[in-house]
């Protein structure tokens, strides 16, 4: 009996202050609602005051509060995880503050908004460039900021992802059997990141993409896309000598050479 009432209080309580609230939102007591959605944000109740910010934002646009107003508003969102509309409001802070005393943070979350949304290597990776160039001008404006680290931890993140968007993004070519198109992708892909973690597969897709196209090409390609394949060949041999792909490369130098009737000397791949 006593729970049924101990729950029952809590309803109406909890009807009591929904029906407390609707009266502030329709309320046209302005600085009630500026308190009160400060009130809100020391709770962590953030939805309450976003919308109870919204209406008075523009009421306070050209005071001294506006500053502290907006950077709640835009730290609300945050809270919320709506990093899209968080990182809007961040931007727009910067604009309208460039010199304020929250301006430093502001630059930082805009840029950690981007991180934030920034989709998996998959997908299209413009919030990743967004987060990218981001954290790049906040190291250029605040080069001694103690969030420094921090940011430059979080680029090279995001530079991983674009490598491995760029290596997936070649790959697909080769899965598909576009084998032209894969060594182009490939070849770009190599050049754009010289130290990528993927450099020994790719230059093994680029190789096997060169003897597969020759193999499918018409007769009279052959011969000189068997010879890229060959020169390809000694480019991958040179940068990894003791491969994983050893089996596999020499098969490919093998029947390239025997294409090509210059004899099968030793490979080197063991």
């Amino acid at each position: 009996m006593r729970f049924r009432l101990h729950i029952v209080l809590i309803i109406l309580i909890l009807l009591s202050s929904c029906g407390e609230y609707e009266k502030l939102l329709k309320s046209t007591d302005f600085d009630l609602k500026k308190t009160k959605a400060k009130e809100y944000f020391d709770k962590g109740e953030y939805v309450k005051t976003t919308e109870l910010l919204a209406q008075i934002l523009p009421r306070f646009r050209a005071t001294d509060e506006a500053e502290d107003l907006n950077w709640m508003n835009a730290q609300a969102s945050f809270g919320m995880k709506d990093y899209i509309m968080a990182g809007s409001f961040f931007k727009t802070f910067i604009d309208q503050f460039p010199f304020g005393k929250h301006a430093e943070e502001a630059n930082y979350m805009a840029a950690l908004c981007d991180y934030n949304i920034s989709a998996r290597p998959e997908l299209d990776q413009e919030n990743t460039k967004n987060a990218i160039e981001g954290f790049n001008i906040f190291l250029n404006k605040y080069p001694n900021s103690s969030k420094a680290e921090d940011c430059k931890k979080r680029i090279k993140d995001l530079q991983d992802k674009l490598v491995e968007k760029s290596y997936l993004n070649a790959k697909l070519y080769y899965d598909m059997k576009q084998y032209k198109a894969a060594v182009v992708a490939l070849t770009n892909s190599l050049k754009e990141n010289a130290e990528s973690k993927y450099r020994e597969q790719m230059m093994y897709l680029k190789l096997n993409s060169l003897f597969l196209y020759a193999e499918f090409s018409l007769e009279i390609k052959k011969k000189e896309r068997y010879q890229a394949t060959l020169d390809d060949y000694y480019s991958f041999m040179e940068e990894f000598p003791k491969s994983t792909y050893a089996k596999d490369v020499n098969g490919i130098y093998q029947k390239t050479n025997k294409y090509l009737k210059i004899g099968i000397p030793d490979s080197g791949v063991k």
